[in-house]
């Protein structure tokens, strides 16, 4: 597996390879055997361009995955997800287990984003990027959440991996 991570943003000092660490236990427990993931820490003037050049929507947003590996498709990178719309993606199925998927892409999460939510939801803006990433790496696997079903269906493996990775991980120490 190869994840590199890096912090475009100096709202949060974050434990780069603590997140790193955390990416690559989420790949195992997903059973990725194969991985090419970047994963990028940014403010919101650069969540907020690459939400408008890419996905034509105005303003800033908690995250957005640029799926590279995406069948019959060369060339240049497609945004996978944003949260709340539609996936722009063309592997649009529920990963099976023992499939060993390849995952190729790029994550990019608005840590600005993550410490307005946590303030609103009574959570650490430290759980907020770690649902960011899971979000982005399910997006990758083939999650949408475009529908109401496919969304609820998403949130609840969203949340599931979240629980776990706080269990296994300080994410105080984020």
């Amino acid at each position: 597996m190869n994840v590199a991570v890096a912090s475009h943003q100096h709202i949060r000092k974050i434990n780069l390879r603590l997140l790193k660490k955390i990416a690559n236990a989420l790949l195992t427990e997903l059973e990725i055997e194969k991985a090419k993931i970047g994963i990028c820490l940014v403010a919101a003037a650069e969540m907020t361009r690459l939400n408008e050049t890419f996905l034509k929507h105005k303003g800033s947003t908690d995250v957005i995955t640029f799926d590279y590996h995406t069948e019959g498709r060369a060339g240049s990178p497609l945004p996978a997800a944003k949260s709340g719309a539609l996936r722009t993606g063309l592997r649009k199925a529920s990963p099976r287990r023992g499939a060993c998927p390849t995952l190729q892409g790029e994550i990019f999460i608005c840590v600005d984003e993550a410490v307005l939510q946590a303030c609103k939801f009574s959570t650490s803006w430290q759980s907020e990027v770690i649902r960011y990433l899971v979000h982005g790496v399910l997006h990758l696997l083939g999650f949408d959440d475009s529908s109401a079903g496919a969304r609820r269906k998403m949130k609840r493996e969203e949340y599931r991996r979240l629980r776990e990775i706080t269990r296994r991980f300080p994410l105080s120490k984020l």
